[in-house]
């Protein structure tokens, strides 16, 4: 039997409320946690508020980081800290930090997958969302644990200033590190993914790119291919880049259902070498196409992922729901926001607990049992079954 609930809490950031949240959280509960969240925005006074969380709840199975906004059972929240816990005896878990991501992110995941134990069936990851490289850390880590482990999670942010982001483990704060804890025992898992933005227009080869930079669409400047597609919009680039993101099609990035594209978001343009750098790589070689979306296709996209997770679970009674959904859905979205997480409870259920957050980046696996990548512009949702329900 799994307990699970969510507190949240827009008050200043202090020791005090930390021990508050902690306590109101066990008493949700009905007794301590053994695995905790703890996802807020980047304010002052996120060490105190840790250390009095960390007091309170005493499980040293604590991780999470700063966002782009909060996702809760009681929807979104900006300026604002939400904090989940888990108790079960099916369930055991293990947590694992690394530092330096930006140096060798490869290397790092690797390191960071060596930190738990063989029996672990399932991680999640939360990493620095402004250095390091989330598709080699994705690798590192899959060349450890292997490629169908599956892995769920988001990188942290900054509240759209993208100047400094970080991660929790424990009572400790970060930069430029990778916090990650991993599930074993007995339970389900049900995973969903889509965006809700469709391919427009021809595809068009990578005739040149190197990581998450890409220089020619068929054999042409990329930058001149996108400003010829946005017209007079062109110079409100890159910021109107989130509403119009690359999608890689084929084996780079579809599964041949639903029409479903990894989508690639643009975070910087160089006008002088005509090149675009994306939110994650973009290999070269591979078929792409700008996509567009508007907000009923992205609601619908939302719905549709929680129906894939419900789909994933079975019989299955989900007992906690992970949301890690893109700042540019929120940025789209807008004032719709809130109807993203309420349209994920329908499906799934007003009294399950949920907590997430908006992030620069999604880790998830597309199908089940397939590898997990980097998302942009998708929302991700990671529900926990039961498993004792479904015998």
């Amino acid at each position: 039997m799994f307990k699970s609930a969510v507190v949240t809490s827009e008050d200043v950031f202090t020791l005090g409320l930390g021990r508050r949240l902690g306590e109101e959280l066990i008493g949700k509960m009905g007794q301590a946690p053994d695995a905790c969240w703890v996802f807020c925005s980047p304010e002052k006074g996120i060490q105190a508020m840790l250390e009095g969380i960390h007091e309170a709840v005493g499980t040293r199975n604590m991780v999470g980081c700063t966002t782009d906004g909060e996702i809760s059972s009681i929807g979104l929240t900006t300026g604002s800290v939400v904090l989940g816990g888990i108790a079960s005896d099916q369930l055991q878990f293990q947590v694992a930090v690394v530092e330096g991501l930006g140096a060798k992110s490869e290397t790092a995941g690797r390191k960071l997958a060596q930190g738990f134990g063989q029996d672990v069936r399932y991680v999640q990851l939360f990493s620095d969302g402004l250095t390091g490289n989330g598709c080699a850390l994705l690798r590192g880590m899959a060349a450890i644990l292997g490629p169908e482990l599956p892995i769920s999670g988001g990188t942290a942010g900054d509240n759209g200033k993208f100047k400094q982001t970080w991660q929790f483990v424990g009572n400790r704060v970060l930069t430029d590190a990778a916090v990650a804890i991993g599930f074993s025992g007995q339970f389900q898992l049900g995973t969903g993914i889509r965006s809700g933005w469709t391919p427009i227009g021809l595809a068009k080869k990578v005739t040149r790119a190197s990581g998450n930079v890409l220089y020619e669409l068929n054999g042409e400047s990329a930058l001149n291919v996108l400003e010829r597609f946005l017209g007079h919009h062109a110079d409100k680039l890159p910021a109107i880049g989130v509403e119009y993101p690359l999608g890689l099609l084929g084996e780079w990035g579809d599964v041949g259902e639903d029409d479903y594209y990894l989508l690639r978001a643009t975070m910087a343009v160089d006008r002088d070498e005509g090149s675009i750098t994306f939110a994650g790589e973009i290999p070269e070689g591979a078929m792409v196409s700008l996509t567009c979306g508007d907000t009923d296709s992205i609601l619908a996209a939302s719905e549709k992922a929680a129906q894939l997770a419900m789909a994933d679970l079975g019989e299955y009674e989900p007992a906690m729901i992970f949301c890690y959904s893109c700042m540019a859905r929120k940025i789209v979205l807008g004032r719709l926001t809130q109807q993203e997480i309420n349209r994920i409870r329908a499906v799934i259920g007003t009294s399950v607990p949920i907590i997430g957050f908006y992030t620069y980046g999604e880790y998830c696996r597309i199908q089940c049992e397939g590898p997990s990548v980097l998302h942009n512009e998708t929302v991700t949702l990671s529900v926990l079954g039961d498993s004792a329900c479904g015998e």
